[in-house]
């Protein structure tokens, strides 16, 4: 996504078209006009919340283009001639998982706020919402490993919530794999069904060779 989708976009194509064509409505360039997010926002008569996703992967100017129209709370529209001012200012929930720096210009304009990961007991209401039938033994166990497995140090992708969820739907599939993580065998090179928890070779040879060392030691 661009930043001047979230604002509008000018449909040049389809006006040549409907020109080609004789069409009437090609006299107004209002009717190729299509409105963004942020306009639909700035628009509405009640106070609504925007939220821009992941702005960290989007383009590398995204958040610098949209400096002034999230200050001032209005923009121009140059193919119309038109002020779009915010009826009632919306409030703006931007996230970002912080895979690149964020201008300092954005930044000011910006309150910050950390989502630190959820503890344990929080990552336990989060697994209940999932799969509030799942038996409470085996969430026990699956956060039991998944919280041991986010410790090992030196690991190039600790695994998050949603593969924690994913991993549990693949144990419920298999009740084989769910029996094993309950019976805990330490002889195990990795947990049943790893492969929806780590997601690269580097970590799972690195989680072989601590468990290897722990074999050894036993």
């Amino acid at each position: 996504t661009k930043a001047q989708q979230g604002l509008y976009e000018y449909d040049a194509v389809s006006r040549l078209r409907d020109s080609q064509l004789g069409d009437e409505k090609v006299k107004d360039i209002g009717n190729y006009i299509v409105k963004g997010k942020l306009w639909e926002a700035f628009e509405a008569d009640e106070q609504v919340v925007l939220l821009i996703d992941e702005i960290d992967k989007a383009d590398i100017e995204f958040p610098n283009d949209l400096l002034l129209e999230l200050d001032r709370m209005e923009f121009f529209v140059y193919e119309t001639q038109k002020l779009v001012k915010a009826k009632k200012r919306p409030i703006v929930v931007i996230t970002s998982n912080n895979e690149k720096e964020l201008p300092d210009a954005f930044l000011r304009r910006c309150f910050f706020h950390y989502i630190s990961f959820p503890d344990h007991d929080t990552m336990q209401n989060i697994v209940d919402v999932h799969f509030p039938g799942l038996q409470q033994q085996i969430v026990r166990d699956a956060l039991e490993v998944f919280f041991d497995v986010r410790k090992v140090p030196g690991l190039k992708k600790k695994p998050s919530t949603s593969e924690l969820i994913d991993w549990l739907k693949l144990l419920m599939a298999d009740e084989l794999s769910a029996k094993m993580l309950q019976e805990k065998d330490t002889s195990s090179a990795l947990p049943p069904l790893y492969g929806a928890l780590v997601k690269n070779e580097q970590d799972v040879h690195l989680l072989q060779k601590l468990a290897f060392m722990a074999r050894r030691r036993s």
